[in-house]
Formats: C-alpha cells, sequence, structure tokens
C-alpha cells in the first residue's frame, strides 16, 4: 500500500490498474483513505497529485454517496488500414430495418451488424444469433479486424449536420467515455420513458455472449459550455466519415491524463437524463447484477460501468425531432366520428384540405406557441386542433400537469385513446399506430389510402423532458427523437 501525505492538498487520484486492463479509473477525493491513516483499502493503485477541486466530500469508489462518475478506458477499434470504417459501423441497433440490415451484411464482412441484429436462422439452437455474434468479434480481435488502443482514453466525438425538413447546419458536440451504472433510485441517472421486457431480454442474452458494449447510450448533463470548450482540438481526428444520411462523424482519442482528470472532476456532481438507450441501460444494470450475484459481492468490476457518450442539454446544438403519429386498421374509422369526438377535447379550425408538409410544419410552431396544437389530416380533410379543454379531469389520472401540458399526451389520452378507441396496449404493440419523423411521408401514408388519419406534433421540448424526468415521472413511448443518433462501431467496450 501506498503511503498518504496529508501536508499535500492534492486530489488522489486512484488508477485501478490490477483486476483487469479494462478495469474502470477513477478520480476520488477519497476521505476513506484518509480515515484508514494513509492506507489505501485498494490493492494495484498507482496515486497522482492535483489540485483539489471545490466539491462535495463524499467519493471513495466504495462510498455510500453516489454521483455520476466517468472513466476513460482502452476501447476496441476498427483497424483502418484492415477495413474501410464507413463500411463497418451501423445506426443503433433499434433504428435498423430489414433493409439496412441486408444492406449492412452486403457491405462487408466484418460489418458490426453481425453482432448487434445478427440474422436469425431456421433451427438456430445451441448456435444462435448470439453465440455467433460472440464468434465473430472473438474472429475480428484474433485477426486484427478490431484493434485495442493502447491507453485508457476518452473520445471526443464531433457531428455535423442538416437538420431535417430544413437547411440548418449544426455541429454537435460529445465525448464517449466508460459512465458508471446507477440505480434510479440514487438519483444520478433519470429515465425519460418506459421501457419493454422484450427488447432488454434480447440486449442480454446478447450482453451474456459476448460481455462486451458495442453501442454506446446516449446521455444528457448540463453546463454552460466549459466541457464543450475543454475538448476542442485542432488535431485530424481519428476516425472521420458520413453516413448514409449525410451525416459527418470524427471521434478523437484523448488520452492526456490531466485533460481526463479535469473532465471528470466537471462531470462528479453532474445529474444525468437518458436521451436514447433505455432498453440498454437498464439491460447493463440487470447484467452487473446477475454477475455479481454470481461472484458474491460488489467489488468494483468492468460490469459496473458501460460506454455512454455525454452531450450537453442545454447545447442550441441538440436537436428533438417530433414522431408524427399515423392511425391505420381500424373497423369503424370514419372522419366525422373523429371530429366530433375531438370538439370534446379541443377547439377545432378546419384548413386547407391540401395543406401540404411544408405549410404544415410552419403553422404548428405558431399555433402552439403557448399550448397544444396539433394538426389532423384524413383523407379529404384537413384540422388544426389547439387549446385544450380538460387538462385537470380525470381523464389524465396519474398525470402530472407538467405531464398533461405534452401534445403527446394530449394526443394519447384524448385523441388516440379517447375518440378512437386504441388501448395503451395497443400503441405498445403497435397495432394500429405506425411513427414518422417526415410528416410528409405521415401524410402521404393518408393520401394514398394505407392510412386512416395523420397526427402532426410540434417536438417535445427540452426543458420539458428535462422537468419531467427529473421529477421521476415519464413520457409517452415514442415522444422524443434525438437527432442525429450516435454510429455503433466507433468504439468497443469489452468487460473481458
Amino acid at each position: 500500500m501506498l503511503p498518504f501525505n496529508p501536508q499535500r492538498q492534492s486530489l488522489a487520484v486512484a488508477l485501478i490498474l490490477g483486476r483487469s486492463k479494462n478495469q474502470p479509473y477513477c478520480v476520488r477525493n477519497c476521505k476513506k483513505y484518509q480515515q484508514s491513516e494513509g492506507q489505501c483499502e485498494l490493492q494495484d493503485v498507482a496515486w497522482l497529485e492535483a489540485p483539489i477541486p471545490q466539491l462535495t466530500t463524499n467519493a471513495c469508489y466504495n462510498s455510500a454517496f453516489t454521483m455520476a462518475q466517468i472513466s476513460p478506458f482502452q476501447a476496441w477499434r476498427y483497424a483502418p488500414d484492415r477495413v474501410p470504417i464507413a463500411q463497418v459501423v451501423t445506426q443503433p441497433y433499434d433504428k435498423i430495418t430489414p433493409e439496412m440490415q441486408k444492406r449492412y451484411y452486403q457491405a462487408d464482412p466484418s460489418n458490426l451488424v453481425r453482432i448487434i441484429l445478427g440474422e436469425r436462422r431456421p433451427g438456430d439452437c445451441q448456435e444462435n444469433v448470439y453465440s455467433r455474434a460472440a464468434a465473430s468479434f472473438r474472429d475480428w480481435r484474433s485477426t486484427g479486424v478490431l484493434l485495442q488502443d493502447s491507453q485508457p482514453s476518452i473520445y471526443r466525438y464531433l457531428q455535423n449536420f442538416t437538420v431535417p425538413g430544413s437547411d440548418k447546419q449544426i455541429e454537435r458536440q460529445g465525448f464517449i467515455a466508460l459512465g458508471q451504472l446507477e440505480n434510479y433510485s440514487t438519483k444520478v441517472v433519470f429515465p425519460h420513458e418506459l421501457t419493454h421486457s422484450g427488447p432488454k431480454a434480447d440486449r442480454l442474452e446478447l450482453l451474456r455472449a459476448t460481455k462486451t458494449h458495442f453501442e454506446q447510450i446516449f446521455m444528457l448533463y448540463a453546463d454552460s459550455g466549459q466541457i464543450e470548450a475543454q475538448l476542442q482540438s485542432a488535431t485530424s481526428p481519428d476516425i472521420e466519415l458520413t453516413d448514409e444520411y449525410g451525416v459527418l462523424h470524427r471521434v478523437w482519442k484523448v488520452s492526456d491524463t490531466a485533460k481526463i482528470i479535469a473532465l471528470q472532476t466537471q462531470m462528479r456532481e453532474q445529474k444525468l437524463i437518458i436521451a436514447d438507450g433505455h432498453h440498454r441501460y437498464e439491460t447493463a444494470l440487470a447484467y452487473r447484477d446477475e454477475r455479481r450475484a454470481a461472484t458474491g459481492n460488489s467489488a468494483p468490476a468492468p460490469y459496473d460501468s458501460m460506454m455512454m457518450t455525454f452531450f450537453n442539454m442545454n447545447s442550441p446544438a441538440l436537436v428533438i425531432l417530433p414522431s408524427h403519429r399515423v392511425v391505420h386498421g381500424l373497423t369503424s374509422f370514419s372522419t366525422e366520428k373523429l371530429l366530433a369526438g375531438a370538439q370534446q377535447f379541443f377547439e377545432v379550425k378546419e384548413v386547407d384540405p391540401a395543406l401540404d408538409a411544408q405549410r404544415a410544419t410552419a403553422l404548428l410552431p405558431e399555433a402552439g406557441a403557448t399550448s397544444t396544437a396539433l394538426i389532423v389530416a384524413t383523407a379529404d380533410r384537413v384540422f388544426l386542433m389547439h387549446s385544450p379543454k380538460t387538462i385537470g379531469s380525470a381523464r389524465f389520472a396519474g398525470l402530472s400537469l407538467r405531464q398533461q401540458s405534452l401534445d403527446v399526451v394530449q394526443l394519447h389520452k384524448c385523441l388516440l385513446e379517447g375518440v378512437l378507441n386504441i388501448s395503451e396496449e395497443a400503441i405498445r404493440k403497435l397495432q394500429n399506430i405506425s411513427y414518422y419523423r417526415d410528416a410528409a411521408e405521415a401524410l402521404a401514408q393518408v393520401r394514398s389510402g394505407a392510412a386512416q388519419a395523420a397526427f402532426l406534433m410540434n417536438p417535445v421540448r427540452m426543458d420539458q423532458i428535462r422537468d419531467i424526468a427529473f421529477a421521476g415521472e415519464v413520457l409517452p413511448q415514442k415522444s422524443t427523437d434525438f437527432y442525429p443518433k450516435l454510429l455503433s462501431g466507433l468504439t468497443i467496450y469489452a468487460m473481458e
């Protein structure tokens, strides 16, 4: 064990090296270390010295106090001299359509889709989609398709993109690191939507088979831009590619110890909101608990953390798009019935039946400046619905006023459930409803006769998401669409 020098005003920075080269690196202002008379309880550590930050004192790895804890890691990355990076990375697994899956398979034999969303085959049993994923990962590591970085690092991540439906150019900056997993009850990590058992069971089987996180959770923190400024770099990126949506992705490896310590210090008192990746986060919690139960202890281990990408929720570069709803397959649908029912809940104004997507998306922000506004299109009629009439009524039992004020909640409770009698269960199972990012596509579904009604909305605002999440509440399914998504395969965190 290494002695502590109480005369030095320092931050004890424990670089945990002994258990595994993938063991998370931790920054701690370690009271427990001092209380044990200068002896560290953790074996095989090195200590660095740095100025003490102005923080609350709580900070040993095994402390009962909780805070947001991030760590550098030695990522596995595709070897640029072996594979073209643009041919092997993918969109997140839950955004991959069957057509995209086929295209990814054809793009390159080492495309990550073979691991995160492999093809299922007739007769799969002991050999199955999960065992094939694990075999592919072992093969790619052993043959040098994937190489592990030699130094623990965080990874600066920039995305340059055009906001869909506009010509507005945006640059969004974040960083990839390990984030320590926290139960929601600790009030460090906050969800904003409910999850379902099916996707979690699938992701858990993949995690058990591979013991690896191949995709990042999209996490939100809040500051005034200091973290983004600290990550600025004039060097060339380590990874650069443009994806199928025209988004430019660039990644820089940051291994400088002082920068990492400063970043960890700035993140320690953050409260985090999951933007995308609720199912994978809860899967990682379940896997952590499963591994702890198997070992019989809760000693620090690689499965206590997962790969996350952190973005500033206060940044104007954080873009949230609406998820428009399209209803189909109802046996007793009529425009007259929809109109009569809607008038119980909203002020209704009929507008030009030829209203196109461009005019609709211009009208919605203006009409919804102070309250809910929805555009509802049927085969030959279009309505603007605004000024909700039933906020606070029994229809919204169990929902806070914060939740009731959301356009998406008004739509679900009043129109989908109240007027069209589509149950929550049917909505959850996508039985009579589809979701569209593009208003033009939603309108086209109705006007072609493929669907019965389209419901266009304004996007949920970040301040609404923040207030609801921090209050311990959730939004309906598919309420938010953070754009663009994070590419899978830029960095990989192998726990063993």
